[in-house]
């Protein structure tokens, strides 16, 4: 029943990045990011240099994604870009769970198989990840295709007294195995159960909303598995490895093992997963918040208590809220992807959900849609504006080839503090209305080749900051789905624009005459007609320049 085989270490292995020679960036030195079992944001020093290891939890594919979901994926995909950024190899693995007790009650009561319930679920998974432009994983394991891996890990956590099988009256295995965590003296130091002088105040803002070990009592974010409240238990803590059937559970649903007939704990997979894929300790483990106690605590522990090296930093994203509610579907708040797309582009979507840093609570609305649709506004049309003037776009492999290290100093900064999405965004802005001045003097000025130059590199700046962020709009998946709305690519100026800009100077002209006359009133007239209609405008030195809001 056991695999003795070694895990596999995919960069070298079957990757074909494997054979692409590694070059960190300079920037990389400066990286920061917070680990919530120190509870400190540190310095960032990869296992392996010039290689990154990330494992994340993946969906429990019982229904539709809802915007909850997603926007871990996102989050984490703009850590695992500017990895990729800083010049990393990075092998990034997100796990599939399709089977769990939800699964198997939702199928029955709809007269479906398990099996092609969740694959049907995963399949909407998959879509919605590459609609909203994130990464594919190196690797996308099932539970269900690690089975004796599961077991062979429940093994060695026996071998090691860390665990215990329960037998009924004749001696024979049940099938239950539960995680002795008296056993383990460490079971705790993720969550901090063993109280600490000093809690910063992420930490506390954490536990204030989310599954904590402080909070006794019915918790409505992370429902009690059944197996866990079983009375064949030693201790309450004690979590389930592996679980009898249900009298309910289809046949194909169980397993024989040296333990007795059954399905895995629900911990037990990721353990498994990453140690297969990521082998002896990697670099960090991602999730949601809500999967900090208890999942990645037991995870923590089962997998050191194996004898292996747990993650060397764990990274939350915090939830999706709404009205300060965490938005789930057992609360009756959940967004699905599809409806929410249905009204919005895809890149707005992504934009919204990525919008503050992964360990911030995202507060959705319609105003968030609104302020990303804004941006997007913003973003197209200068990069359209700037295409025009140039006579065309930088390639797709000239942005993507930008290192770390040639963008602009302040975006670094703040991807390097944490991945601080707001503060790298708002470096994209202040780039744009650079450029935006830029391209007001290349009309007037005699040494317009030289402007050209600095337009250009003004563009390709913006374009490889928001390709970091997953948002270039001439980047896949937005230009073939059309999911950003159509930002052109400057080799022709699309009508709309023409016209836009034909209005727009006539009423700056009108303007500029105004002031010149010394008529204010009329041009701050013009100025707040156009600042009702969506238009921005800043005066400079070298005239006035515009852009949508």
């Amino acid at each position: 029943m056991g695999n003795s085989q070694e895990p596999q270490d995919f960069n070298t292995s079957v990757m074909p990045s494997s054979l692409t020679p590694v070059h960190v960036a300079k920037a990389a030195d400066g990286l920061n990011l917070y680990d919530t079992a120190s509870h400190q944001v540190s310095h960032f020093v990869p296992l392996k240099p010039g290689e990154v290891g990330i494992y994340v939890c993946g969906a429990t594919v019982q229904s539709s994604p809802h915007i909850g979901h997603i926007r871990a994926a996102v989050a984490f995909d703009i850590v695992r870009r500017w990895f990729l950024k800083l010049g990393y190899k990075v092998t990034f693995v997100r796990n599939v769970t399709d089977i769990d007790d939800k699964i198997l009650d939702k199928a029955a009561a709809a007269g479906q198989r398990w099996w092609a319930r969740a694959y049907y679920y995963e399949r909407e998974f998959t879509e919605a990840y590459n609609t909203l432009g994130v990464l594919p994983p190196t690797v996308e394991p099932r539970a269900t295709g690690h089975m004796s891996d599961m077991i062979d890990l429940i093994q060695r956590i026996l071998d090691n007294g860390h665990g215990y099988v329960v037998t009924d009256a004749d001696g024979k295995p049940t099938g239950n195995v539960y995680f002795d965590v008296a056993s383990w003296p460490h079971y705790g130091e993720l969550t901090h159960q063993k109280q600490t002088a000093e809690v910063d105040e992420a930490a506390a803002v954490a536990d204030r909303m989310g599954p904590s070990v402080d909070a006794t009592g019915d918790d409505k974010y992370n429902p009690v598995d059944p197996a866990d409240v079983s009375p064949d238990k030693h201790d309450p803590r004690d979590f389930a490895l592996w679980k009898a059937p249900k009298d309910t559970d289809p046949e194909d649903a169980r397993w024989s093992t040296p333990f007795g007939v059954g399905r895995p704990g629900w911990h037990i997979e990721c353990s498994a997963m990453s140690h297969r894929y990521l082998g002896d300790g990697f670099d960090i483990h991602g999730g949601g918040l809500d999967l900090r106690f208890p999942h990645h605590e037991n995870e923590m522990a089962q997998t050191r208590a194996a004898g292996y090296p747990s993650a060397a930093r764990w990274m939350h994203s915090a939830w999706v809220t709404a009205k300060g509610e965490k938005m789930s579907k057992s609360l009756g708040t959940g967004l699905s992807v599809p409806s929410v797309l249905a009204e919005n582009s895809a890149w707005v979507v992504r934009y919204a959900l990525g919008s503050v840093q992964y360990r911030s609570m995202l507060e959705w609305s319609d105003q968030a849609l609104v302020e990303a649709q804004a941006a997007y506004d913003r973003v197209s049309n200068f990069i359209e504006r700037a295409g025009v003037a140039l006579g065309g776009q930088p390639s797709r492999e000239e942005v993507t080839g930008i290192s770390a290290d040639a963008l602009p100093a302040d975006f670094v900064a703040a991807m390097n503090d944490d991945v601080n999405v707001s503060g790298a965004t708002a470096a994209i802005f202040t780039t744009i209305r650079s450029g935006n001045t830029l391209l007001s003097q290349l009309a007037d000025r005699a040494d317009s080749e030289a402007v050209q130059a600095e337009v250009r590199e003004t563009l390709l700046a913006v374009r490889a900051m928001l390709d970091t962020l997953g948002l270039d709009p001439l980047a896949e998946p937005w230009v073939s789905a059309g999911a950003a709305g159509g930002a052109s690519d400057g080799t022709t100026e699309t009508p709309e624009h023409a016209a836009l800009e034909a209005l727009i100077t006539e009423q700056l002209n009108a303007r500029a005459e105004a002031r010149k006359a010394r008529d204010f009133a009329k041009a701050d007239q013009i100025r707040d007609t156009l600042a009702e209609a969506g238009i921005t405008i800043e005066d400079g030195l070298q005239g006035s320049t515009w852009s949508l809001k």
